[in-house]
């Protein structure tokens, strides 16, 4: 719990699910020794906003969370989540929790730093600390993990303050200087804090320090406050002011003090050192953030040796003011000095830095005469590490250009420090540690623009601000530009240049300011790209998606995936493309601009790479549709870059959120042809993942294309595709209406693969309608049309459509001949969702025979085809189906798992997209209720029946209305 929320069984880690279930398992765990009401975790993880399903919501958490804790096979009994009477609680004593570690520790410290054991008391402290992995219970929601990581972060702070006042009380205050100035700078208005950082001050003999620090403290709480230090700090400073030992560094460091001063001769006393050469850049301007990369940098290193940081990002991300500051704050521990060199790598006018000049110059800023500065690499290279070999040094080398240029740099002496800056990763140099500089989040660049505007000024205009930090990407460079021309042009409002930079032609023409240039400091990186990286990288501007992986560059190129995947790791390394995970590359915003005009600049190129990532979308989703090959008649080629439907499936699920985008891409550019193949291909992607919405918003962007398009299959082709969703989404009127448009454009055209869809929808509209008389006509028409023309998908949907109409009449035998017949056509066409759904219905009509084996043998075939397919509302309803067969079996605990693993798919929609969650969610529970009866579990049954009827708008939905009421009789009946 003292970073993000893990779990473990032994040394296995565990899948705890999304935060709001880890919320639910943190309250369970924060109350330790005791359970909580469903009320008081609702409160606690949901505030003053809990969901509309209220109870219904944390038994399934707590199931799925007794799933992912308990080994396989646990009982009820033994779970180690404990529930009664509406109330949970964890069986702590077979649970070790860090907290519980931390404070233990904290106990034992305490303990021996009140007996006097201070090095225990600092390994206890230093132990406790260890414990924390970042920001307690972090991206947890709700009111009560907000407390406990308000207690956490506090506790956190109390734990380096008192490690810090060991190291004070053992005589080695110069080691808690860097760690109380941090504190002090987090917490300006702490006293206790201050009145340890100004002891440790003393104790460096730097006394006028801790007198200024006090004089500070009380200005600020009289200016802001109005109030005075209080008595212990004022204690503290009176002490300061006579030199007090003892009160302030304890009897033991005041001991040692006077032997220095004036002890006997016998004991040894080091000698001061000379005053260490600061050769460091004086800080100017505010640190926003970067808190985290701060602690890496002033973190210790192993004793005897040189310790390595580099620290890399893009152009104008803050790498130089981070390292500056983060050596200001270290100079304290390197007694020989502290050097600074720009090695100019991407300074504009000057040449760069060879390691020759760089070591001639820290030669001579140690003391090194010129006459005694050998010419040769080599010999530079020697003197350089003999003369470093018994000193200290923190050495800083910004803007470096590669490893070769930093290695002979580095000194020799053990328990010195370097810390190199650069755009580039700098793969080629052993380095102890190495940092990535992000952008910084939104609310750190507001802060830095309310820095360089004015808190006034960005409070008027809030939104304005947001935006302006969302147009500067968070880079630093960008939002000191930005906050420079608001600065000498008093009467922009922000707004004002908002308007300015929201059209990405103009934005990094408007991130100019005197000799400072965002595009100039960008343009730097690219010139020193290889002719293959910048040919890449210009092409990376014209990606649809701001995410993608290699397979999109190696077509915009027109080379293999291997060597786009090359050429993009090589631009990794120079900070110009980003990697958010393994195998997945994007750009920044101001990145993608830059490299946007760049491609533009060649539009012969720019034409080239736009049509073939275009076209391997098209051909992404044709490999991954159900609808298989004859369900695209028209269009471009494919790509040959999927090896089958599941290879394309997954490549465009990595795509997520973004596919819809790339239809208003394609419309954008006026490639009507692409923009509806690209809807339409998506189609099936988009509903077997329950994604209406966006499939409707992606056919509706490509409507408008379609009268523009060269393929004028697609006026009728994207109707299909309209009503083929609305079918989905429950809206069968609009569907037929969307069906017959589609319908009369295809007989108008000529279009017989178009007309078979058309026929076959209307069919399958009015049987959703409750008409199924009507519908079979033309499910007849279209089944005959579509094996005419060879289309199996569309035979076996037809056939499919007009057994469930029989199904629905009653006419059991012609339903399993049409299944059968469906059967034999999906098989041909070989995709699996259209399979799994003959199964699926063919199993429906044994069901209602009481045939339960048959209907077990089809639906675990349909399970396993549909699973495979990723359709996430035809899986609940297969395993749904399983369950109910496994109950006609006999097979209780079978059925209760089907049930349970059904609602869990089904739950993972959202309800937006899903339409028709709320009845399904209905219908499962409702199985599971039946079930958990017949297992004389008649409790459980009634909760679940319960649930049913209390879902808002249930009334809607009659039928499944029914079950849970005569089910809630039957259990009441039976108490």
């Amino acid at each position: 719990m003292l970073g993000p929320v893990r779990a473990w069984r032994g040394t296995t880690p565990l899948d705890l699910g999304p935060v709001r279930r880890q919320a639910v398992l943190t309250a369970m765990v924060l109350r330790a020794g005791s359970a909580i009401s469903h009320e008081d975790l609702l409160d606690g993880v949901w505030g003053a906003a809990p969901p509309g399903s209220g109870h219904r919501v944390l038994p399934s958490y707590v199931y799925a969370l007794r799933k992912a804790l308990d080994p396989e096979g646990t009982g009820y009994e033994d779970s180690v989540i404990r529930s009664s009477q509406g109330r949970y609680g964890m069986a702590m004593e077979r649970i070790r929790v860090d907290v519980t570690e931390m404070a233990g520790l904290l106990r034992d410290a305490r303990r021996a730093k009140e007996s006097g054991d201070l090095a225990t008391a600092m390994a206890g402290f230093t132990g406790a600390l260890a414990l924390y992995r970042g920001e307690p219970l972090a991206g947890l929601p709700g009111p009560l993990v907000q407390a406990e990581r308000r207690r956490l972060a506090d506790r956190r702070r109390t734990l380096e303050s008192e490690r810090l006042e060991c190291l004070v009380l053992s005589g080695r205050a110069g080691e808690a200087l860097d760690g109380l100035a941090a504190l002090s700078a987090a917490e300006p208005y702490d006293e206790a804090v201050l009145a340890l950082h100004m002891r440790a001050l003393y104790a460096n003999e730097r006394q006028a320090e801790a007198l200024n620090a006090y004089q500070g403290m009380r200005e600020r709480l009289r200016d802001e406050l109005g109030v005075s230090p209080g008595d212990a700090l004022g204690q503290v400073y009176e002490a300061v002011l006579r030199r007090d030992d003892e009160l302030l560094l304890g009897p033991e460091a005041a001991r040692v003090a006077a032997l220095t001063a004036g002890g006997p001769a016998s004991v040894p006393v080091p000698p001061r050192p000379r005053r260490p050469v600061n050769e460091l850049p004086g800080i100017t301007g505010v640190l926003i953030g970067r808190e985290r990369e701060r602690a890496l940098l002033a973190a210790p290193f192993p004793p005897g040796s040189v310790g390595v940081v580099t620290v890399d990002g893009i152009a104008g991300i803050g790498k130089t003011a981070l390292v500056v500051r983060a050596a200001q704050e270290l100079r304290s521990r390197y007694p020989d000095g502290c050097l600074f060199v720009d090695l100019r790598a991407h300074s504009p006018g000057r040449q760069k830095l060879s390691p020759q000049r760089a070591l001639r110059r820290l030669l001579r800023s140690i003391g090194a005469a010129d006459s005694e500065v050998p010419a040769d690499l080599d010999e530079l290279t020697t003197a350089w590490r003999a003369v470093t070999e018994s000193l200290r040094l923190l050495l800083v080398l910004d803007d470096a250009v590669g490893s070769a240029q930093i290695r002979p740099l580095l000194p020799a002496g053990p328990g010195s420090m370097v810390i190199v800056a650069s755009r580039q990763r700098l793969a080629g140099l052993d380095a102890d540690r190495r940092i990535t500089l992000e952008p910084l989040g939104a609310g750190e660049a507001q802060n830095l623009l309310g820095q360089l505007v004015g808190e006034e000024r960005t409070a008027a205009e809030r939104t304005a601000a947001r935006e302006l930090a969302r147009l500067c990407g968070g880079l630093p460079l960008a939002l000191r530009i930005a906050g420079t021309r608001l600065q000498t042009r008093p009467v922009w409002t922000l707004a004002h240049l908002v308007d300015r930079m929201t059209d990405d032609d103009h934005r990094l023409g408007e991130l100019r300011a005197g000799d400072r240039s965002l595009e100039a400091a960008f343009r730097l990186s690219y010139d020193q790209l290889a002719p293959a990286q910048q040919r890449a990288f210009r092409t990376l501007g014209l990606t649809p998606t701001s995410e993608f992986d290699a397979l999109t560059p190696a077509a915009m190129l027109g080379r293999p995936a291997r060597d786009a995947e090359q050429i993009m790791e090589g631009l990794v390394d120079t900070s110009l493309v980003q990697q958010p995970r393994p195998g997945r590359y994007r750009l920044h915003d101001l990145v993608r601009v830059h490299a946007r005009r760049l491609a533009e600049a060649a539009p012969a190129e720019a034409g080239v790479a736009r049509a073939a990532v275009l076209r391997l979308f098209v051909d992404a989703g044709r490999t991954a549709s159900d609808w298989g090959s004859t369900g695209f008649p028209t269009g471009p080629p494919g790509t040959g870059a999927f090896t089958d439907w599941a290879d394309a499936s997954a490549w465009l699920n990595a795509a997520d959120a973004e596919l819809a985008d790339v239809v208003g891409h394609a419309a954008g550019l006026g490639e009507a042809d692409h923009a509806c193949w690209i809807a339409e291909a998506l189609t099936d992607h988009f509903i077997r993942r329950g994604r209406y919405h966006e499939g409707r918003t992606a056919l509706e962007i490509a409507l408008p294309q379609a009268d523009r398009a060269t393929d004028r299959r697609m006026a009728p082709a994207l109707r299909n595709c309209m009503g083929i969703v609305d079918i989905h989404r429950g809206d069968a009127e609009r569907a037929r209406a969307t069906f017959a448009e589609a319908l009369r454009l295809s007989r108008h055209g000529g279009d017989r693969h178009e007309e078979a869809r058309a026929l076959s929808g209307i069919g399958t509209a009015e049987l959703n309608a409750g008409r199924p008389e009507e519908a079979i006509a033309p499910l007849t028409a279209g089944a005959d049309l579509a094996l005419r023309l060879g289309d199996d998908w569309l035979v076996a949907m037809a056939l499919c459509v007009l057994g469930t109409v029989h199904r629905a009449r009653g006419r059991t035998q012609d339903a399993l001949r049409c299944f059968a017949e469906s059967t034999v056509h999906a098989e041909a066409n070989g995709r699996p969702t259209m399979i799994s759904r003959v199964l699926t219905c063919a199993a429906e009509v044994h069901l209602d025979l009481g045939e339960f084996t048959e209907a077990k043998e089809l639906l675990s075939r349909a399970a396993q085809l549909v699973q495979q397919a990723g359709d996430i509302p035809l899986t609940a309803i297969t395993l749904s189906m399983l369950g109910t067969a496994e109950l006609g079996a006999g097979n209780l605990e079978a059925a209760l798992a089907h049930h349970h693993d059904a609602l869990s798919r089904l739950q993972s929609l959202s309800p937006l997209n899903e339409p028709h969650q709320t009845r399904m969610e209905m219908a499962i529970r409702s199985m599971l209720g039946r079930t958990y009866s017949a297992a004389g579990r008649v409790r459980e049954a009634g909760q679940q029946f319960r649930t049913v009827l209390a879902f808002p708008g249930s009334g809607a939905y009659p039928a499944e209305r029914a079950l849970a009421v005569a089910g809630l009789r039957d259990c009441e009946t039976a108490s």
